[in-house]
């Protein structure tokens, strides 16, 4: 083993406002990406509505799901035709084109920005510590 897990960051552009617009839409989109990395759902999806601010955000939904491995999470932006998303896991082995085709189909995306990290690359072998006794 080389690292602990893995950490997606995807951004994308000139999405489509109706599916960046719907909290249904952003919902789906975290269950079936779990199924589509090969996860397992320990809590969630949970979506809600982030209202705009007067600087750069203009309002949209922000969702979660709570996976074995870690998590996924969604923000749209549907007024600016963005998505940002995470994808981090302790499973190594992401399929990174895999996920980019599914955000590029789900919200009709034309164009994007991903980085790939390894993450935990000095992770321990072994347990280094132990449980305090009472």
């Amino acid at each position: 083993m080389t690292h602990f897990g893995e950490h997606l960051t995807y951004d994308g552009y000139n999405g489509d406002y109706t599916a960046l617009n719907c909290r249904e839409t952003v919902s789906k989109a975290l269950s079936d990406l779990v199924i589509a990395v090969g996860m397992t759902v320990l809590s969630g999806p949970e979506v809600y509505f982030a209202a705009g601010n007067d600087k750069k955000d203009p309002g949209g939904w922000t969702g979660f799901v709570v996976i074995m491995e870690s998590h996924i999470s969604i923000h749209t932006f549907p007024a600016r035709g963005f998505i940002s998303a995470d994808v981090y896991t302790c499973k190594n082995g992401l399929d990174v084109e895999a996920i980019k085709q599914f955000f590029r189909a789900r919200f009709k995306i034309a164009d994007e920005e991903v980085n790939f990290i390894r993450r935990g690359t000095r992770y321990p072998l072994h347990n280094i510590c132990q449980p305090r006794s009472a």
